[in-house]
């Protein structure tokens, strides 16, 4: 017996890039405020020379990876997110580099939810949160209609008694 199936084709909103790109930028900024802070300690305190090489070390690479995590991998991470649902499956595509298709029985969903934080709640964004006995799958930035809807199909699928919020 062989199933097909067919390759999920339901987008992220496209204002997912922006709100992935200011996340990183709060966390590398964050993170270059501790490195600072390090970095004038031992110039006070004239730390071993060791630990300043290491230090700019990190410096630098914390660069790459900020021009990495801000520019280019928010647009990658919406051009290879997708998902779908029907009244059997759940299925998760993500991924470039490492390929990732999750296909989520809908008979194994115990939970469903949404959530929205404060950067998510200024583009109008939630996300879908899908949890079974052994783990759970998120479905990041949906516009709030769809990601409403989707919670509402997801737990009629799987027949999930609902609670008002």
């Amino acid at each position: 017996m062989s199933i097909q199936w067919n390759i999920p084709e339901q987008r992220l909103s496209p204002h997912a890039v922006n709100l992935w790109r200011i996340s990183a930028i709060i966390w590398n900024v964050i993170g270059f405020l501790i490195l600072a802070v390090l970095l004038i300690l031992d110039s006070i305190y004239g730390w071993k020379t060791w630990i300043g090489w290491i230090l700019w070390g990190i410096t630098a690479i914390s660069v790459l990876y900020a021009v990495w995590d801000i520019f280019i991998q928010p647009t990658w991470l919406y051009k290879h997110w997708y998902y779908d649902v029907n009244e059997e499956f759940l299925q998760l595509k993500r991924g470039a580099l490492t390929k990732v298709h999750q296909i989520i029985p809908m008979a194994k969903v115990q939970s469903v939810t949404t959530n929205q934080g404060p950067l998510m709640r200024k583009y109008g964004l939630y996300s879908v949160s899908v949890g079974t006995m052994g783990s759970s799958h998120e479905i990041p930035a949906l516009p709030e209609e769809v990601a409403l809807a989707l919670r509402h199909q997801i737990a009629s699928y799987a027949r999930i008694n609902e609670v008002d919020e």
